[in-house]
């Protein structure tokens, strides 16, 4: 009796147009997916859709709110796009940007003196310190996986835990706020701490400034620089890096390094920026969510600005079906798993095709 079954076949290198075409076709299938999705719930698919897609954009209170989510999302997924091209897999950008904030934060507590004491000086050392959080939080991954050769993979993905916990014990001990009929969260930061917004009655701040010049600084440093240059190899070709003479370590290093220090930046953006004070929770998972974020945007500092967008869009569209068709919050993460596997299955019939076999 002859059995048939399915092989995977090599496809010739394929071009570079369908590499970029890839995360496209996943977005296009992600969105009949939610249509499906919608229709099983017993929703209108087009009203379901449009709650995700259109209704963040109608106005420019919408295009505000989404910008407040595209700015961590960017920041984390570019250092991100640097350690996946370093072939260092930082797994644990959520627990960097927790200790960003939680440095971030209690310098601008420490800080604070008023509106009429504090100015751009207090910002930017409350900024720096959260880039300083975070890089020390990514500084434990990089050591112990270059001292011990741990995986950095399950260090920095439990030191997730250990940062959230850190914050949890902190705001509901030392800096809880006295006066807040005893609430986990610190008091609320003056107006003269809080990041200038950059519209008009609007929440937008300047925060999103800071992800895209992220964004351009990314692209420079890949692609102009010497240490870029060497990152990249050592990340395409391990061998051939080490025959050049190039060090693996401090690509390790600076890779882990420019990760934290852009995760703790959104982090500690988040304490001045939207939340205004420090909360048990200070992310709603934008370190996990930044690494779809980046290989959707095929690892390039660039291209993780269009899937950011869409990114931030599944999380105001999130919010928004909560609301308005009754659906539970979990739809947001429903649709970041769709979007991975759906960018998955395209890379894969990209790189192979299926052939039935005897």
């Amino acid at each position: 009796m002859v059995k048939l079954a399915f092989c995977l076949e090599a496809r010739p290198a394929p071009s570079r147009l369908m590499s970029w075409l890839s995360p496209v076709l996943a977005v296009l299938l992600t969105v009949i997916s939610g249509a499906l999705l919608f229709m099983a719930l017993g929703k209108d698919p087009l009203a379901g859709l449009a709650v995700f897609f259109v209704e963040p954009l109608r106005d420019l209170h919408g295009w505000s709110e989404l910008g407040i989510k595209v700015a961590p999302l960017l920041l984390i997924a570019v250092g991100l796009a640097m350690c996946f091209r370093a072939n260092v897999y930082n797994i644990g950008a959520e627990g960097q940007l927790t200790l960003g904030a939680i440095c971030g934060g209690a310098a601008a507590l420490y800080l604070d003196m008023g509106d009429a004491g504090n100015g751009a000086g207090m910002i930017a050392i409350s900024l720096l310190a959260g880039m300083a959080g975070g890089m020390a939080w990514a500084a434990l991954t990089a050591w112990l996986r270059d001292r011990y050769n741990a995986s950095e993979i399950l260090v920095s993905l439990m030191l997730v835990y250990i940062a959230q916990l850190l914050l949890s014990y902190l705001v509901y001990g030392v800096l809880r706020d006295p006066e807040g009929f005893n609430f986990p969260q610190s008091k609320l930061l003056s107006d003269g701490l809080l990041l200038p917004a950059i519209m008009m009655d609007m929440r937008l701040h300047i925060g999103i400034v800071f992800a895209l010049l992220a964004s351009l600084g990314g692209w420079l440093f890949l692609s102009k620089s010497i240490l870029g240059f060497r990152l990249r190899v050592g990340g395409m070709a391990p061998a051939a890096a080490r025959y050049a003479g190039f060090s693996s370590r401090k690509a390790l290093w600076s890779s882990m390094l420019i990760c934290g220090a852009l995760s703790g930046l959104a982090g500690v953006c988040e304490v001045l920026g939207p939340m205004g004070q420090l909360t048990p929770t200070v992310s709603p998972g934008y370190g996990f969510a930044a690494i779809i974020v980046a290989f959707v945007g095929r690892l390039h500092p660039v291209g993780v600005i269009f899937s950011s967008f869409v990114m931030a869009l599944f999380y105001i569209g999130g919010e928004l079906a909560q609301s308005r068709l009754g659906l539970p919050s979990a739809i947001t993460g429903v649709f970041q798993g769709i979007l991975l596997f759906a960018l998955l299955a395209c890379d894969v019939l990209i790189q192979y095709k299926l052939r039935w076999r005897k």
